[in-house]
């Protein structure tokens, strides 16, 4: 199997390690609630031992899956503002709207915080443009206002 790099801004890596600690650090009290779930008997009819088991499930695949993602980090920074790339923020007008997003890798977007990844529809279409630049996207006419 080929590893894929995963590209991930410097703030990300930052984000995914503090989670990774706190999951980690999070593992001593999933134990008890298990121990404790397991003192009250019957297993099979325990809801309080069969959430905690779950919660530790989804708990430890989650630090499997961090750990993998910061073994493949690429880190990328803004790089040059005269084009826009991974790591770039960029202020739009889009049909009369101001916005701003940054480009990040998939492993980072979040459109509700203004993360976009360089491989959503509207990543792709402006991956490569300069401050000025028009395109259209999804009807409407967008131009690339600023890059920071």
């Amino acid at each position: 199997m080929i590893k894929k790099s995963v590209s991930l801004t410097s703030e990300g890596k930052k984000e995914l390690e503090k989670e990774l600690a706190e999951l980690i650090a999070n593992r001593p009290a999933i134990t008890e609630r298990i121990a404790t779930a397991r003192a009250f008997g019957d297993l099979s009819e325990n809801e309080e031992y069969s959430s905690a088991r779950n919660e530790q499930k989804v708990a430890e695949g989650r630090i499997l899956e961090i750990q993998e993602i910061l073994k493949s980090a690429k880190i990328i920074h803004g790089g040059k503002k005269d084009k826009i790339n991974l790591g770039a923020t960029v202020a739009i007008d889009m049909g009369g709207r101001k916005l701003e997003y940054t480009l990040v890798g998939p492993t980072e977007a979040n459109p509700l915080e203004g993360k976009i990844s360089n491989e959503s529809p509207i990543g792709k279409a402006m991956m490569g443009k300069k401050a000025g630049e028009s395109f259209e996207f999804n009807g409407k006419k967008v131009k690339i206002l600023d890059i920071k």
